[in-house]
């Protein structure tokens, strides 16, 4: 009975270790998930940052296209140098479509890596749980065996007194 009782015992600290083993497993997932969030964030910063670049460069070459027109006293070198900023500005918004497209692609990245997150978050909570359930039936079979002693010494001092 005692073997039985102590090989539930060792069976369970098995099972906490395992859990607490998971648990400590999750959390180091979840801090990679936090680490690769906060990369991600800031490639989006630095992505933002770059569409400013990209936008205020936007507004410069239209300004000195403006200037340019209306400066300019050859119609031919004005349409020149029209087509050359307009080819210019037609690669910053391709660039700019690109940036926006890494921009959505890196959110969407973001938003599944929260998604993850939140479910090795869920996870642990539930690997928690049971590591307390855990423990609780090990303190209630550890008061049980503990009574069962006190039983025992009693029979057997009952049984020596008679």
């Amino acid at each position: 009975m005692t073997d039985r009782i102590r090989e539930k015992m060792n069976s369970l600290r098995v099972e906490a270790d395992n859990a607490i083993a998971r648990a400590e497993e999750a959390e180091a997932k979840v801090k990679k998930l936090e680490q690769l969030l906060l990369e991600k964030d800031q490639e989006i910063t630095s992505l933002n940052h770059r569409l400013n670049v990209l936008d205020s460069e936007n507004s410069t070459t239209e300004n000195k296209l403006a200037e340019l027109k209306q400066s300019s006293l050859d119609i031919e070198q004005t349409r020149t140098t029209n087509e050359n900023l307009t080819r210019k500005v037609q690669l910053l918004e391709e660039e700019l479509d690109n940036a926006e497209k890494n921009l959505k692609e890196t959110v969407e990245k973001l938003r599944q890596v929260d998604v993850k997150a939140e479910h090795f978050e869920r996870q642990v909570q539930r690997a928690e749980q049971e590591r307390d359930a855990w423990e609780k039936k090990f303190e209630e079979i550890s008061d049980k065996y503990k009574k069962a002693q006190n039983e025992l010494a009693e029979l057997e001092q009952s049984m020596q007194d008679l």
